[in-house]
């Protein structure tokens, strides 16, 4: 008869800890969201906590390392949000899913601007957080980014869709697209990774422009303008485009 598995029980101290680094993280997370990025400081979040500054460094050495700590839980957070939406019943094919999670990410960054900003274009959180090794902080962007590509190269494996001419192409675009297929295991070649890249950018582009609302001079609702870049999106991709139910 075989033994039960055993099961690792968290000793006090580390359940104690645990529980403390869940409280800095939403103390830190509250004041991004009502006082802005300026204001998430290790003795700010020290005096919510009836503690001094430098116990809080017990549990982030630096001020860098708790911003990263907070942005590695933001991209955890979108990613999950992302694969979900990619998993339910309705998103049944590779072009639903890639429908799907594009409308998760909106909404996400939508509900989330101050998390989202902090993410990606705040720039007191991006000079703090450049004082980690690179890799740390790469890691979960890149994961991000990898939702997001592994629908399209699902669409590309099921499927094909156009691609471009690489020999009318600059060399060095063509250069560093096939350093970003290396990159990406091959996982899509050159012509089909351009394809990509151009939805992306035009996907990200129009996000950024609306949370941080840089075209509120003529748009206060982009829904609309939304539907129509995933159109276009899926009209690169060869799928059909199906508005939101």
């Amino acid at each position: 008869m075989k033994s039960a598995a055993r099961v690792e029980v968290p000793s006090r101290k580390e359940a104690q800890r645990a529980a403390t680094l869940r409280e800095i993280h939403t103390i830190a997370r509250d004041l991004l969201v009502h006082n802005g990025s300026s204001a998430v400081t290790i003795n700010a979040i020290a005096r919510q906590m009836g503690m001094s500054g430098p116990a809080l460094y017990r549990y982030y050495p630096s001020q860098a390392a708790l911003i990263e700590a907070l942005r590695a839980q933001f991209f955890e957070e979108l990613i999950a949000f992302m694969r979900a939406a990619g998993e339910q019943p309705g998103a049944d094919t590779p072009g639903r899913r890639l429908n799907a999670i594009c409308r998760a990410l909106r909404h996400w960054a939508l509900a989330h601007s101050a998390e989202f900003g902090w993410l990606f274009a705040d720039p007191v959180a991006a000079s703090r957080a450049a004082a980690l090794p690179h890799d740390a902080h790469q890691a979960s962007p890149g994961a991000f980014g990898q939702v997001f590509l592994e629908q399209v190269a699902a669409i590309w494996h099921t499927q094909r869709f156009p691609i471009p001419d690489l020999d009318g192409m600059p060399t060095t675009q063509v250069e560093q697209l096939i350093a970003f297929s290396s990159r990406i295991d091959g996982l899509l070649p050159p012509d089909a990774a351009h394809v990509f890249l151009k939805c992306w950018i035009r996907l990200y582009g129009h996000l950024c422009m609306e949370v941080f609302q840089q075209v509120a001079f003529a748009y206060t609702d982009m829904e609309p303008s939304f539907e129509e870049c995933l159109s276009e999106l899926c009209a690169l991709l060869d799928v059909p485009y199906e508005p939101p139910v």
